[in-house]
């Protein structure tokens, strides 16, 4: 069953998407999952994916909508900040333990893209959580930024650009935006044949905006490195990864980083956006999680 459930993180009201098993008891316990989906995405796209095959599997979970996106509050709209993120993940861990039925001790984080680094760093932070699982995640340092988008020269005219639209915002309430997604704008957010949020039949949905990036998230964006909470996750860890989704010689190299013994790195088989929404690989994702997980529960 899916249910449609409203939380608060910093005073600001969030909207996200819970799921219950089937032949759900309120009486009884289940172990929870909250599942982070890429940037800019709503929980329509693949977190609400992730989410409800893994409910099938016996779980409570939740998708939501990170504030300044989809059906939350928060402006300015589309606005990608990994600090205000994370305070939201964390705010949802919150609202999750109160759901009936929650185990409480038994709370797991799933990670798919770039909600990977902002639910590495919340694991690193919050003993609440039990375990995470990261699917094809996006986990960038700065020679990556410098790499991917243009060389240091253009990723520090980003910031610049960045800092003046937070100042116009500021002083005026007029918020700058690029298109999230183009084949013909390089200011876009993402440049390129990006397939799935392309396509409305995959990740082009009308409660996501292919047309609207803040400008001001650049400079957030870009200076977030999530390399070193690899070696705060003491806690038990699984990643799967795939020669071609996004960096894989990072995602290994986190991997060796992370502490905990109890970690297992899935090596599959598919390109990024597989991982968002292509059968072959979200089973195989779901289905490492499913065992990993459950092996996990106290």
């Amino acid at each position: 069953m899916k249910q449609q459930i409203q939380f608060y993180s910093d005073g600001m009201c969030l909207a996200g998407e819970l799921y219950t098993p089937p032949d759900f008891d309120p009486g009884k316990k289940y172990p929870a999952i909250l599942v982070g989906g890429s940037w800019t995405t709503v929980k329509e796209q693949m977190s609400g994916l992730y989410a409800s095959l893994l409910a099938q599997q016996g779980f409570i979970t939740l998708a939501i909508d990170p504030r300044n996106f989809g059906g939350s509050e928060g402006v300015p709209r589309f606005w990608e900040n990994p600090t205000f993120k994370i305070a939201d993940y964390k705010n949802a861990i919150t609202y999750l333990q109160q759901v009936p039925g929650t185990h409480a001790d038994n709370i797991f984080l799933a990670a798919i893209c770039a909600s990977a680094g902002y639910l590495a760093t919340l694991a690193g932070q919050d003993q609440r959580v039990k375990g995470l699982a990261t699917v094809a995640a996006w986990l960038h340092d700065r020679e990556a930024v410098n790499l991917i988008y243009g060389g240091i020269e253009l990723v520090q005219s980003k910031i610049m650009k960045a800092r003046e639209a937070k100042q116009k915002f500021a002083e005026t309430g007029i918020v700058e935006y690029v298109p999230a997604v183009s084949i013909t704008d390089p200011a876009a957010a993402m440049f390129g044949n990006f397939s799935y949020y392309l396509d409305p039949e995959r990740g082009g949905i009308p409660q996501w905006s292919a047309d609207k990036f803040a400008v001001a998230s650049w400079e957030d964006w870009l200076t977030f490195d999530p390399m070193p909470a690899a070696k705060t996750l003491n806690i038990p860890m699984l990643m799967v990864h795939s020669d071609n989704a996004a960096l894989p010689d990072n995602a290994k190299r986190f991997f060796d980083d992370i502490p905990h013994s109890d970690k297992l790195l899935h090596w599959a088989e598919g390109e990024q956006f597989d991982f968002y929404d292509q059968p072959k690989q979200v089973s195989d994702a779901v289905a490492a999680m499913n065992v990993f997980f459950k092996g996990n529960l106290n």
